[in-house]
């Protein structure tokens, strides 16, 4: 078995829950053919988090063939907003945050692709663009009922709950998208099902060869439900290797392998054979730590990883505080939260109550914090299960 052939098989089954149209694939694969991958993300938030990395793990498969990534930043669709995983009407977001979520989402992204090789779109540059003519002309290709057979939108008729027609509206774009780029190939979890065959539909419509699916299965978060950042349940892309490797030691016993499978490159033997050895009741903490080093190395290096794991023994299972904590230093009475937001330790100030509600905010001399107002004072503050902050007062 020639290693081409080995590579192609595993891009079809690793992680993979259906591909539409496997033999035109298998084919294509096998051709030697450089073909056009097509992978989108809206930025509806800063981060990019590894629920997307079996995705991005992919493209790096495909690219290391010889394959073109398309990766589409959805700079319009993000303004728009995708409900196919949705069980509420996503909002809508300004140009203003879209704008500020994508500063870095291409350089996120090169943390797994070669992004000098593949081409970057924002998919405002032709979304834009679109007459009423032609969206009409789009819309002719598809049946309300279609739409409302969705398994979330059904549920939220079903209710008596809202399904705006902006909604149904989001298909088209992303379909047009494929159209745009002339995609062979498009690569998304199960949740878009129906915006991945909106592809195919749009690209007959445009006299285009339809493309070809690489459906995924989706990885759940630190709480078990779909990883999302409206959920705040993320490992991101940019976390740091020591954040990263205590996030993934909260994991949930029952996702060690699938995120071996998903969200790592660890061979499929190796994963096998942790498999193996749970089955038999080995001590899950051992895989969790070999997990933890494999996602942090593949992000942050092994040395990175290295330090990251002795950083957690020493302060999880020694009781210890990390040596290569961050560091803060701010004015006297700077509000605690404003100091923790400076420091990068959370996102927002909503985030922030919602831990000091929970009692997941003290001071390591063992003094929690209960009010989202207190000040600042100088020590090393804990803050959730896994992150710490050295304050320092100028």
């Amino acid at each position: 078995m020639s290693m081409l052939k080995q590579s192609s098989e595993d891009i079809l089954t690793r992680g993979v829950a259906e591909a539409i149209r496997k033999e035109s694939l298998e084919e294509k694969l096998a051709s030697g053919k450089k073909l056009r991958i097509k992978y989108g993300i809206d930025p509806t938030s800063p981060f990019i988090h590894i629920g997307r990395a079996a995705a991005l793990l992919k493209l790096r498969d495909l690219e290391a063939l010889g394959h073109q990534i398309v990766f589409i930043v959805g700079d319009f669709t993000a303004v728009i907003g995708d409900t196919s995983d949705k069980d509420a009407e996503r909002p809508m977001l300004s140009s203003e945050e879209v704008e500020h979520n994508l500063e870095t989402y291409v350089r996120q992204a090169g943390k797994l692709i070669d992004i000098e090789k593949a081409e970057i779109h924002y998919n405002s540059s032709w979304l834009s663009k679109v007459s009423y003519t032609e969206l009409c002309a789009q819309a002719n290709e598809f049946s309300v009922s279609d739409f409302i057979a969705r398994d979330n939108i059904a549920r939220r008729l079903a209710k008596g709950t809202r399904v705006s027609l902006r909604e149904l509206l989001y298909p088209l774009m992303q379909g047009y998208d494929s159209v745009q780029v002339r995609a062979d190939v498009e690569i998304g979890g199960t949740d878009q099902r129906f915006n991945l065959l909106a592809g195919r539909t749009l690209q007959e419509h445009y006299g285009q060869q339809p493309q070809d699916i690489i459906m995924l299965d989706l990885l759940e978060g630190l709480d078990g439900r779909k990883m999302s950042s409206s959920w705040g349940n993320t490992i991101n892309l940019d976390d740091e290797p020591a954040d990263m490797y205590g996030k993934v030691m909260s994991l949930r016993d029952e996702l060690i392998i699938p995120y071996f499978i998903r969200a790592t490159r660890v061979p499929l033997t190796e994963v096998d054979e942790v498999t193996s050895a749970l089955s038999s009741g080995a001590n899950p903490k051992e895989a969790k730590m070999r997990l933890a080093r494999a996602i942090v190395t593949l992000y942050h290096g092994e040395d990175a990883a290295h330090t990251a794991e002795g950083s957690f023994v020493e302060t999880f299972q020694k009781g210890g505080v990390p040596e290569d904590m961050p560091e803060t230093a701010v004015p006297q009475e700077t509000l605690l939260v404003d100091a923790v937001l400076q420091a990068g330790l959370i996102q927002s100030k909503t985030e922030w109550r919602t831990l000091v509600s929970g009692n997941a905010v003290s001071w390591m001399e063992g003094e929690s914090v209960s009010d989202p107002q207190e000040t600042a004072h100088e020590g090393v503050l804990k803050v959730g299960k896994r992150r710490f902050l050295r304050i320092k007062i100028v």
